[in-house]
């Protein structure tokens, strides 16, 4: 099988004037952000501060009320499809099937990406589940399913790698092992976000933290 067309590349994420209404409740306000290849932006305010609609937003989940994001040269307006093979998200759940292993779960994510050139092994290994790729995935701990999770994500070489509160559930050791993978995502260039309550896990990984309140932008911090 012949391998599938790169997806388009980008390295820097714009949103501009980003507003999301839910009825009567601004879940976004104007919301003017700019995330970058090689760089971690952390999204952290509390329960309301619009956190979960931006990466929403971002992930092309959710259409905002008014405002655009620019993916590169590609905006989100238009063709949803080709975006949604540059992003890659990982999520409150694995979004995989639990009945099937590990390695059918990647297998069908990649003929969904029309990816048969992908090296499952090696997907497998580099997120340390090669030796239970066999198992199926309702056998994993909360970990292990995250460590899928991200193997998922990441299968399509996405430019954009979106984390939701990436630390709920993990012990010390698979914290620790997550920080490596953001780590890895930063050194490949990859526009990495993540949204968090862990302000701990945020200012080991972050290079650039923002504090959203009430739908707005409180803050912006570079050289976290």
């Amino acid at each position: 099988m012949a391998a599938a067309p790169e997806p388009p590349r980008f390295d820097e994420v714009r949103a501009e004037k980003l507003t999301r209404v839910f009825g009567a409740t601004r879940a976004l306000a104007s919301v003017s952000l700019t995330f970058r290849g090689g760089e971690v932006t952390s999204v952290e305010g509390g329960n309301g501060a619009g956190k979960s609609t931006l990466l929403n937003v971002l992930s092309t989940l959710l259409r905002p009320s008014a405002g655009e994001v620019y993916y590169g040269d590609l905006t989100l307006s238009q063709d949803r499809v080709l975006l949604r093979s540059c992003i890659g998200l990982v999520g409150h759940e694995a979004m995989v099937y639990p009945d099937l292993t590990a390695r059918e779960s990647l297998a069908f994510m990649a003929s969904l990406h029309d990816r048969g050139d992908v090296d499952l092994d090696a997907a497998l290994n580099a997120v340390g589940l090669k030796e239970i790729a066999d198992r199926p995935a309702r056998t994993y701990s909360r970990g292990q399913m995250q460590r899928l999770a991200l193997a998922r994500a990441e299968l399509h070489d996405p430019s954009l790698l979106l984390f939701d509160e990436p630390t709920t559930g993990l012990d010390a050791a698979a914290t620790r092992r997550l920080e490596g993978a953001v780590e890895a995502a930063r050194a490949k260039g990859r526009v990495v976000v993540l949204v968090t309550h862990d302000h701990e896990f945020a200012r080991r990984v972050a290079t650039v933290r923002v504090t959203m309140e009430r739908g707005r932008v409180r803050e912006v911090l570079r050289g976290g």
